[in-house]
């Protein structure tokens, strides 16, 4: 009797960073889950962190398909990388390419699945025959807003620069024309130079994309129903099966299977802030952190803590030991005020912390990641962007999704102040009962049937038909 063949091997590859690899970590799971065998390619750097601050490899053991393989980004070890990241993706296009290309021909890959920020996966895998899904960790929002670019620099739309009026409404992004503002747009769009390399890199998205398979989305239908409409347009095949995080929690408990918790930081974590948090009200916390890339002057650190004292509310806030730019103490006045009703970390457990009965807000940087595990756990937000697709996200969360404030270009103590007390005493009862509505749909989208379930169905299928044997 002959053996069954082994199961396709899906090649996963993210962008270098934590928010993607962090979502393609869940996706990978999900698809060993779904009876696929992963190889989850990271460059060296990401490869080393992994290994020292996560439990990847402890917690894969129950997967025997899954695979941690390393690539080097060409860069050398003492490269700041983070906040450096075009750097990264110039050195990836030179040094990690023919790697990567190497890897391709050896054999036993059937099918990738590469973050489309990185380009040139989609041009080696055409080149040898490799199927290949786009996998973008952005909100659909921000993608469609890369998508049209070009049009955006056709109707004059671009460029502008900061000096200019931020609040011009901006015509050329279908289905955002009624809340789209110029300040409203990834931070690169107010360079004043349409030849700004960020431009360069993803108006070609656009036409990248559609070449692919398909597109995979961490989002789900009911959030961002009129943008996907739009984009299906232009590329029809897409799967959303977010949000990420919680869909794997979903399918764990679905198959009755039992993991220790899924930690894939890049930094080691602080745990101690959920003990702090049980001795608090319900909904009394404001969770304040912005992510594993931002970075505040001291003065703007100043304003934050003054904002945030002087609110009177309690909060907990994640301080990453590089996220101060600069040198200086923190007046003796304000850590008194901090230790009255609040805690600092220099990392937390973040999935955890916003879903402790504790928590009643978040005052987020406005990563995707972090806004899907807000929306999931029904905690309404304070935006403050940063760079990127942030600025999008922060415009829905207040706009088109009525979750929150959005407090982008001000760091102003006495706005903090008040915007604090409107989310979490003025208006928390409306806040907190859309975030609670937005909360079921995502909860309904992850359930049999629901439309994230059905989309990972409908994509692992699609991996198997396609997969090069």
């Amino acid at each position: 009797m002959a053996l069954a063949p082994p199961p396709p091997r899906v090649l996963i590859f993210p962008l270098p960073l934590q928010g993607p690899v962090n979502s393609m970590l869940k996706l990978s799971e999900l698809l060993c889950l779904g009876g696929l065998h992963v190889t989850f390619l990271v460059t060296d750097h990401i490869d080393a962190r992994l290994r020292r601050y996560s439990n990847v490899q402890s917690r894969f053991r129950s997967h025997p398909g899954f695979r941690l393989q390393a690539i080097s980004d060409g860069l050398p070890e003492n490269h700041p990388r983070g906040d450096k990241f075009l750097e990264v993706f110039e050195s990836m296009k030179v040094h990690t390419k023919p790697l990567f290309k190497e890897l391709l021909q050896s054999g036993g890959i059937s099918c990738v699945i590469a973050d489309g920020g990185l380009g040139f996966p989609l041009d080696v895998a055409e080149e040898v025959g490799i199927p290949l899904f786009i996998v973008r960790t952005i909100s659909a929002a921000c993608l469609w807003v890369f998508f049209r670019l070009p049009q955006l620099i056709q109707s004059g739309e671009l460029p502008f620069t900061g000096d200019d009026d931020l609040d011009v409404m901006v015509k050329s992004v279908p289905g955002m024309e009624r809340y789209l503002r110029r300040r409203d747009l990834p931070s690169f769009c107010r360079s004043g130079n349409v030849a700004d390399p960020n431009i360069e890199l993803y108006k070609c998205e656009s036409t990248n994309n559609p070449r692919a398979t398909g597109l995979i989305l961490n989002t789900f239908e009911e959030l961002e129903s009129p943008i996907l409409s739009q984009m299906r347009g232009v590329c029809p095949n897409i799967y959303t099966i977010g949000p990420l995080h919680a869909h794997l929690k979903a399918k764990l408990a679905a198959t009755g299977t039992s993991l220790p918790d899924f930690s894939n930081s890049l930094w080691e974590e602080d745990r101690f802030c959920l003990v702090w948090l049980d001795d608090q009200p319900p909904k009394s916390v404001l969770y304040v952190s912005f992510g594993s890339l931002a970075t505040v002057t001291k003065d703007q650190l100043m304003e934050f803590w003054h904002g945030l004292v002087n609110s009177g509310q309690r909060f907990l806030w994640v301080i990453r030991q590089d996220s101060v730019a600069g040198e200086g103490q923190v007046p003796m006045e304000l850590l008194q005020g901090s230790k009255e009703r609040g805690c600092i970390v220099n990392w937390a457990p973040q999935e955890e912390v916003l879903a402790h009965p504790a928590v009643g807000g978040f005052l987020t940087h406005s990563g995707w990641n972090s806004t899907l595990e807000s929306v999931y756990e029904g905690v309404p937000m304070i935006c403050w962007p940063y760079f990127l697709d942030q600025q999008v996200n922060s415009r829905l969360v207040e706009e088109e999704w009525k979750l929150g404030f959005d407090m982008k270009d001000t760091c102003d103590r006495s706005v903090i102040e008040k915007t604090v007390r409107n989310l979490m005493e003025v208006r928390k009862d409306e806040f907190q009962r859309n975030a609670a509505q937005m909360a079921c749909s995502a909860k309904t989208s992850l359930g049999e049937g629901g439309s994230s379930s059905s989309h990972l169905e409908r994509l692992i299928q699609d991996i198997k038909a396609k997969s090069v044997v």
